[in-house]
């Protein structure tokens, strides 16, 4: 659910590239965090909102494209990480975790931190819900309409980083991104509302959680490799669905 609130805003947005930069960028903060003795969740929010002002900064010259800004952070961060991690021989299993997660070990304060995150996303999106649709849609006419299209970036940068720092310790960095794409870019395949977006992409989440562990469990395969593959195996499905519904209508356009 909290993946899908925030996914939406990135799929709407085509901001996949930033969400998959920041996910993967948070292994500096992690590993600096781990040698530190500091709780990992805060090492990460640190990496991953330092991610998100970067872009910001380095988006606003003339010279440089947001996706060039994008690459220069992910590539620095990300080595930088990798450098860490190889200066500490007692990081081979906390690395796998990272990239990979354990779902099978969430503790009721996994579920209490989740639930807070949410909390917290659900506000922002529903607060900041006018801003973010102008600043989808046209940034431009939303400065001009007074809408602080800027403040609306960054607060929206804010919500996927609260949704990849608040899950990468479950399912890890690699498959995060999975539910943060796969799900909402399936559901708007169908809907037409952002809400409805929002709802499709959290039923698909809970579909593709269920029989994720499901599958896991009766193939022995890693649980939540499996749960991101059927989050986008099911964004496949949905786009195959749409190919087959538009099919008919554009053959009754062709025959008129």
């Amino acid at each position: 659910m909290l993946c899908a609130v925030a996914g939406t805003w990135v799929v709407l947005r085509g901001m996949a590239f930033l969400g998959d930069a920041m996910s993967h960028g948070m292994l500096l903060g992690v590993a600096l965090a781990s040698m530190a003795g500091v709780n990992v969740l805060i090492g990460a929010l640190l990496s991953a909102g330092g991610m998100a002002y970067g872009v910001s900064v380095l988006s606003r010259s003339a010279r440089l494209s947001q996706d060039t800004s994008i690459g220069l952070l992910f590539a620095g961060m990300l080595s930088l990480g990798v450098i860490v991690v190889s200066h500490s021989r007692s990081f081979a299993v906390d690395l796998t975790a990272f990239l990979f997660g354990d779902v099978l070990a969430v503790t009721g304060q996994d579920l209490a931190g989740l639930g807070a995150a949410l909390a917290v996303t659900a506000a922002v999106a529903v607060l900041g819900h006018r801003l973010f649709v102008a600043l989808a849609f046209d940034p431009r006419k939303a400065h001009t309409l007074g809408m602080r299209p800027r403040a609306a970036h960054v607060l929206l940068l804010g919500l996927v980083t609260v949704a990849i720092v608040a899950s990468f310790h479950i399912v890890g960095t690699l498959l995060v991104f999975g539910l943060l794409i796969g799900p909402p870019a399936a559901a708007a395949l169908w809907a037409r509302r952002i809400p409805t977006i929002m709802l499709g992409a959290a039923l698909i989440g809970i579909v593709s959680t269920v029989a994720g562990l499901v599958v896991s469990w009766h193939a022995a395969t890693a649980a939540g490799a499996t749960i991101a593959a059927v989050a986008v195996g099911l964004f496949f499905v949905a786009a195959l669905g749409d190919v087959l519904r538009r099919r008919p209508a554009r053959a009754v356009g062709a025959a008129s």
